[in-house]
């Protein structure tokens, strides 16, 4: 191989150029050239290669250098050095001729550096890339100086573009959706001004115009040396799915549902939004209620009940005015908030649905069910807490309850005095069953025959000292719509049980009959309650009777025949309560399983004049001794009335005149003490009227 040729230094000096002439310099510039130089003859030996060939460490003749033409384009090749790392030679060949004869000159250089640097840009931006794509986040570069925004391709994507889509800021400012496009400019108007970081979320269409996406975008503006704005670099994060999660757990903290209204606790937060704005606009409430909502679900099914519900809900909505809002307190209860309504406004808005919801039947399984509403209204006055108003509307949804249902009710300052009245009765009677100074009287029941009694009505008496007095007709109906008059009702069932096995009473054969509410006639476990506590005290079940008003067996019917099948069949009497007070019909006689009906008071007292009264009291007693039943007259007052009753096949009475009530604790002392003197236990006669 020549190692120097004068004329190779004329492609050192020209850059790689070939000049074929002859230059005059020595051959020490090949020898210290920093590119790698090689001569090849046409039938592929190496001629020639100076010392920075030799320096590449790579064996030359190995290189597929042949395979590349004279004046081509560089071509890079992977190689392994003598120390077996891999390396990158960009060679470059140039044809020339000397003496005739055709050569090649090579350029090597070692590229492995610049290749490493291009491999991590490009694996760096390939990274990146799929970064954005995986996090859904896509960035971009706005110069603020040219106005010029670049796009990441996954950006671009994002946007239901193509990756290499040209997009200028007019195009994109037309994706965006309309209500949102001044506050984007607002935001970055700022940062430009304020400096640093900026965010906002905005929707927007994407390309194809229709689908509608969430994006949160985050942003940095960065200043040149004297502080202004040159460049904002930025992100956007597609936040569709996670806004559309978010939505439905704000619609299931803040709607109910079944009906999809309002539920408490967003109804709750208007009505304080309305408190707040008191000063500016009059505002209302309303509570509404179905009525006897629960005898819907037992007699057709909770999945009916749910129904009624639901088509409700859409009907209030149609009835109320615009402006309203509707939602679901819970169970069956609705509340209205009327912003800028007053008083008589409410009222009136009230009573208007009250007359909508009862002239059309809810629809169920091809028939109507007529439903109706009870609705309390207050208005908000100033001053007034959310937990006022909703105590005001509560009360006069009590006094549309008590006047009847399917009415409606204005609060009254009066309706605050009868609630603190009836709080005050039951905190007393509370008080009084708490440390035993509730008390029981005996009435006697007298068999019209033989003038003998057949058992004794507990009658129950407050008796705890303090004033004024209270009879049991004023403190009975309002515990009745307590929770409390369910222990009432057992605290008697334990007394008059404790005093059937009272030896005396036992020597006696007494017999008791108590009355029971229908809030212990709707509990399922209380009649095996009280056939256990008989069982545990060895009392005869057949010594104790239970009676139950006309009124709730009626409205109970499921419910008296669970009860009457557990007391008949451990031996209970039960006994039907003031029959002809209520709706008066005999079909109840012959699907209710009572062992007694007792004939009210109102066809008793003029039993003994004529007219209807007897005759309705006859039709009394056939039906019930044709279904085995006995009877009873109530309010016996009078000695004329006991033969008229027995005419009329009355098995027995109670009242004034057969015997007055006296507490149960004296009579069981004078029943000891008669038998004592040898006096006719069980026996009673006539007493003066009252």
């Amino acid at each position: 191989m020549t190692v120097c040729q004068p004329w190779l230094c004329c492609a050192l000096l020209g850059e790689g150029k070939w000049w074929p002439q002859v230059s005059t310099l020595p051959g020490l510039a090949a020898d210290t050239a920093s590119i790698a130089l090689a001569i090849m003859a046409p039938d592929g030996r190496f001629l020639w290669c100076n010392p920075a060939g030799h320096r590449l460490g790579v064996g030359l003749a190995d290189l597929p250098l042949g395979q590349i033409g004279p004046d081509g384009p560089a071509v890079d090749h992977q190689v392994q050095g003598a120390d077996g790392a891999t390396r990158w030679l960009r060679v470059r060949c140039h044809g020339m001729e000397h003496e005739g004869q055709p050569l090649r000159l090579y350029e090597l250089r070692d590229v492995s550096a610049e290749r490493q640097e291009r491999d991590r840009g490009r694996n760096y931006r390939w990274r990146l890339a799929h970064l954005e794509q995986l996090a859904k986040v896509g960035t971009w570069e706005w110069n603020v100086l040219t106005g010029e925004v670049v796009w990441s391709d996954v950006l671009l994507q994002m946007f239901g573009l193509p990756a290499d889509a040209h997009l200028d800021y007019d195009s994109y400012r037309q994706m965006l959706y309309p209500d949102d496009v001044a506050m984007i400019e607002r935001t970055l108007e700022e940062a430009l001004r304020d400096g640093g970081s900026f965010s906002y979320t905005h929707r927007m269409y994407l390309a194809d115009g229709a689908t509608l996406r969430v994006f949160e975008c985050y942003g940095e503006v960065f200043p040149d040396a004297a502080g202004a704005p040159v460049r904002v670099l930025g992100t956007a994060h597609d936040i569709t799915a996670m806004r559309r999660v978010q939505d439905e757990l704000t619609k299931l903290a803040e709607r109910d549902p079944l009906t999809d209204l309002p539920n408490r606790r967003a109804l709750l937060a208007r009505l304080d939004d309305l408190i707040a704005e008191l000063r500016e606009r009059s505002a209302a409430l309303l509570l509404i209620d179905i009525d006897n909502f629960k005898d819907i679900n037992d007699v057709h099914g909770h999945a009916v009940g749910d129904d009624v519900l639901r088509v409700l809900a859409r009907r209030l909505l149609h009835e109320l005015p615009d402006g309203t809002v509707l939602g679901r307190l819970g169970g069956d209860e609705f509340a209205v908030v009327l912003p800028g309504a007053y008083a008589e406004d409410a009222l009136a808005v009230a009573e208007r649905l009250c007359d909508a919801i009862v002239r059309t039947p809810v629809p169920l399984a091809g028939t109507g069910l007529r439903v109706t509403l009870s609705i309390g209204a207050a208005s908000l006055e100033p001053g007034d807490t959310r937990d006022t108003v909703l105590a005001h509307a509560d009360l006069a949804l009590y006094e549309a309850k008590n006047a009847g249902r399917n009415r409606a009710r204005l609060y009254l300052p009066e309706q605050y005095r009868h609630a603190v009245q009836r709080v005050n009765v039951v905190t007393r009677v509370r008080k009084a069953l708490d440390e035993n100074r509730m008390r029981l009287d005996a009435q006697p029941i007298i068999d019209l025959s033989t003038g003998e009694v057949v058992s004794r009505e507990l009658l129950i008496r407050l008796r705890d000292g303090g004033e004024p007095s209270l009879s049991p007709a004023e403190f009975l109906p309002t515990v009745e719509r307590d929770d409390l008059i369910g222990e009432l009702d057992r605290w008697v069932v334990s007394t008059a049980t404790q005093a059937l096995a009272h030896p005396k009473a036992m020597t006696a054969g007494m017999c008791f009959d108590i009355n029971i509410s229908a809030r212990s006639l709707e509990s399922p476990g209380f009649g095996d309650w009280v056939v256990r506590t008989l069982r545990a005290a060895g009392i005869d079940a057949s010594r104790l009777g239970l009676e139950i008003t006309e009124t709730a067996a009626i409205t109970n019917v499921a419910a008296v025949r669970h009860l009457a099948s557990t007391l008949r069949d451990a031996g209970c009497r039960l006994s039907l309560d003031d029959f002809g007070a209520g709706f008066g019909s005999f079909a109840y006689l012959k699907h209710l399983p009572f062992s007694t009906v007792k004939i009210a008071g109102d066809f008793v007292r003029q039993a003994d004049h004529g007219g209807a009264d007897p005759v309705l009291i006859d039709a009394v007693v056939r039906a019930a001794h044709g279904l085995g039943m006995r009877t009873v007259a109530e309010s016996v007052e009078r000695a004329a009335l006991v033969p008229a009753l027995r005419t009329l096949g009355v098995d027995a009475g109670q009242g004034y005149h057969l015997g007055r009530p006296t507490p149960l604790d004296e009579l069981l002392g004078r029943t000891f003490d008669s038998r004592q003197g040898g006096g006719a236990a069980g026996t009673v006669v006539g007493h003066p009227e009252p």
